[in-house]
């Protein structure tokens, strides 16, 4: 896979499309935008990557290095050992902090959180369809593990990991 293929597929996910108004390409209750999308990454899988776990950064539309090597397998075996996940390429795992969107609307913010994880998930389908490359959802995980895979802080909650490659 390529870099720029990869970069698309993380703007349509999260990017920003208005600098003057922060806004981004999904919809977010309030504007909170509680996501957070990392990216696995595996050893020579994605053109000009070293192998390792990367945080996107929306607002530069840029990836930084969050933990080294690669944790594909380890994440496979947190999504109750769906080996798929460890043969793509790259695995996007998309994550929330809660307190963003329901410090504003308390206990509903919860809901909204996960409306705006499927917006993420459909643009990143649809980036990927375009693409001609291949993904699917994937929610059965063992939330503990893939927190610990990553290296994630304690707000971060994982809500679904996407395996992202060309197609057999």
């Amino acid at each position: 896979m390529t870099l720029p293929e990869l970069s698309q597929v993380l703007w349509a996910a999260q990017g920003v499309t208005s600098a003057r108004h922060g806004l981004r390409t999904v919809p977010s209750a309030g504007a909170t935008y509680p996501l957070e999308a990392f990216v696995l990454v595996g050893k020579h899988t994605v053109d000009e990557l070293e192998a390792g776990v990367y945080r996107y950064d929306p607002q530069a539309n840029s990836l930084g290095l969050h933990r080294e090597g690669d944790l594909r397998m380890e994440l496979a075996t947190a999504a109750l050992d769906q080996s798929f996940a460890a043969r793509a390429p790259a695995c996007i795992v998309i994550c929330a902090v809660y307190q963003r969107t329901c410090f504003r609307y308390d206990r509903r913010g919860e809901r909204y959180v996960h409306m705006e994880a499927g917006h993420a998930a459909q643009n990143i389908h649809l980036a990927a369809v375009a693409l001609k490359l291949g993904t699917v959802v994937i929610g059965a995980f063992d939330d503990d593990e893939v927190q610990k895979t990553l290296g994630l802080e304690s707000q971060l909650k994982p809500l679904c990991l996407m395996p992202l490659g060309k197609p057999v």
